[in-house]
């Protein structure tokens, strides 16, 4: 039997999404599972993977697994280090996943996997110089120069959440204070939405109303999206890139979150009047991009 079959997983602070593709990179399957939580022993997590993999793969002659995943990935994509969300440290995540499902497995940044699968087939198809920020429960960043995903010397370029926005700011699960996601995620926008309204609502709840026209919940949206442009202005002095992705659960709302963000970007960007300014344009692969990106790569190849 031919294996012409590739699964993708996407690991994130609340889900495993996985996803199956076929030799032309078409999505042929997708399947969930909650994430066990970021204090969940180490083989809970991976059997959610595995149990998401192996529904996915619908029988199929699957040729390797690729997964995605949120946080600190080492330069040759064998060990998970850290991450606020997931539980792992310092861990050889490759080889026990391997061993677990019986594949060969690559293992990379969700937001490489999300970089890499926009420049491919989605929203970055034709550039070269592409940032990428995910904003989902927190914020995930990946580079793309020359069109290829910039991971750095020791494979950790691209955190871009964890840049300090506010020196003495909010505390950040990673152990700093006054991280960028803190202003700009999902978390931060039902903080805001809690602060406003005296009581919780979950981001896709938030999301809801704000598509209603709810004003309190299109203000958050406003917010968070300021904060986006302003941390997007600093990638953009940095790498000067030709487009600029927004991806992630939390951009699924378009301009309410984009329009403020353009409107940060411009405010906080040198002399707009007299460069290219690039355009903050949606991720097109939506929720799936990670897994998508993860599986493309188990296919190409870790470049």
């Amino acid at each position: 039997m031919a294996h012409d079959h590739w699964i993708g997983v996407d690991i994130g602070g609340t889900k495993v999404l996985a996803v199956r593709i076929d030799a032309g990179g078409a999505v042929q399957s997708v399947a969930t599972r909650p994430m066990p939580g970021r204090t969940a022993p180490y083989d809970a997590v991976e059997q959610a993977i595995a149990d998401a993999a192996a529904e996915v793969s619908g029988g199929s002659a699957v040729a390797a697994l690729g997964v995605s995943a949120a946080g600190l990935v080492d330069a040759a994509g064998e060990r998970y280090l850290f991450g606020a969300h997931l539980p792992w440290r310092d861990a050889p995540v490759r080889l026990r996943l391997a061993e677990r499902t019986g594949l060969p497995v690559v293992l990379d940044n969700d937001a490489n996997c999300a970089a890499y699968a926009e420049v491919v087939a989605g929203a970055a198809r034709g550039f070269s110089s592409v940032v990428l920020v995910t904003i989902g429960t927190g914020i995930g960043g990946a580079l793309v120069l020359g069109g290829r995903v910039v991971r750095g010397a020791h494979g950790l370029a691209g955190e871009f959440g964890h840049m300090q926005a506010v020196p003495g700011g909010l505390a950040c699960e990673c152990g700093l204070r006054g991280c960028w996601e803190q202003y700009c995620s999902g978390r931060a926008l039902e903080r805001v939405t809690r602060v406003a309204l005296g009581r919780h609502l979950d981001g896709p709840e938030v999301t809801a109303m704000a598509l209603a026209g709810n004003e309190v919940a299109r203000q958050a949206f406003a917010s968070i999206g300021t904060w986006l442009g302003v941390g997007t202005a600093a990638l953009v002095s940095a790498f000067d890139p030709e487009i600029v992705v927004i991806g992630g659960g939390v951009s699924a709302v378009g301009d309410l979150l984009l329009a403020p963000a353009r409107a940060g970007l411009r405010g906080a960007l040198q002399g707009t009047d007299h460069r290219p300014v690039p355009d903050l344009v949606p991720a097109s692969l939506g929720p799936e991009a990670g897994a998508i990106g993860a599986a493309l790569l188990a296919r190409d190849g870790r470049p």
